[in-house]
């Protein structure tokens, strides 16, 4: 069932014949949001029309929430707890270990927030997560409202005071940091129904600000959604065709196929060298001669 695209040599060693790419699970809508659970060997995924996170073990599917604000990407901070993005209530949340939901972000200066959409946490604490306008367009309920803000990347550092660090995108989606957090990448899909830049942008780290925002990649066909990075810095993108997978440099270095549009992905499994993808209706893993981070 795998099918790898070839782009260099040394993407070659990346990949293993002999693990194939698995559908762990289908049925789902639109899949979203994976992150890995290793002290519980488990993931959490988003079906986001549906309202509810999913638990995968190898056990099966079940439901850890539902209903889940129409939650969307996710992530743990450095205590392990689980950071989300809802749409529904356009807030960026943390589900501490008695299952009680506390509200991070919600609103800045004052308006409220569009719909934040992928989050990710940084060595020290700090929360970074995109906020585009995709969810208060769509028409699943409770979700259509007027945009206040402009779409951005915000930063909340652990003293709680939310700052706007990167407004010049169309709609930041997927962000990741590089392993040594000098670099930040963001994905910009663009405007709905319009012809707005869709991108990977890669900015610099300076005194924990991004600068120097600049093209890394344009991913093709389709556009980037999730992203993660592994320990050789090497960046994995999804795609319309698959997952991509970048040099450092933004040379493409090949793709694992997937027989449907991926909107993300995390790695996983005890050495962090399982690529989980969410991929429209369905969840996969495939087996890599790499780590995640």
């Amino acid at each position: 069932m795998t099918s790898f695209e070839i782009r260099d040599p040394v993407f070659a060693t990346y990949v293993m014949g002999n693990a194939p790419l698995k559908r762990l699970a289908t049925g789902f809508d639109w899949v979203e949001g994976p992150v890995w659970f290793g002290d519980q060997n488990c993931l959490l995924f988003s079906d986001i029309p549906n309202n509810r996170i999913l638990r995968w073990t190898e056990e099966g599917i079940t439901t850890f929430r539902a209903p889940s604000q129409f939650a969307n990407g996710h992530t743990r901070d450095r205590q392990g707890r689980l950071i989300s993005c809802e749409h529904g209530t356009r807030r960026v949340t943390r589900t501490e270990w008695d299952g009680t939901v506390t509200v991070l972000a919600d609103s800045f200066e004052g308006k409220p927030l569009n719909s934040p959409n992928d989050v990710v946490v940084a060595r020290d604490g700090t929360i970074w997560f995109t906020d585009p306008h995709y969810g208060i367009m769509t028409d699943y309920e409770g979700f259509r409202a007027p945009q206040e803000l402009p779409c951005a990347v915000y930063r909340l550092p652990p003293d709680g005071k939310l700052e706007a660090m990167i407004t010049d995108m169309a709609c930041p989606n997927g962000l990741a940091f590089s392993p040594d957090e000098s670099r930040l990448y963001v994905a910009d899909t663009g405007r709905m129904f319009s012809a707005d830049p869709q991108s990977i942008r890669v900015f610099d780290m300076v005194a924990g600000r991004p600068e120097n925002g600049r093209l890394f990649h344009k991913i093709s066909p389709g556009c980037a959604d999730g992203m993660r990075v592994d320990t050789e810095g090497n960046l994995w993108s999804s795609a319309a065709d698959g997952v991509h997978c970048l040099a450092p440099d933004g040379r493409l270095l090949g793709k694992i196929l997937v027989p449907e549009i991926v909107s993300n992905l995390c790695f996983g499994g005890r050495a962090k060298h399982r690529l989980f993808i969410t991929a429209t209706t369905s969840l996969y893993a495939v087996v890599l001669n790499r780590n995640g981070m």
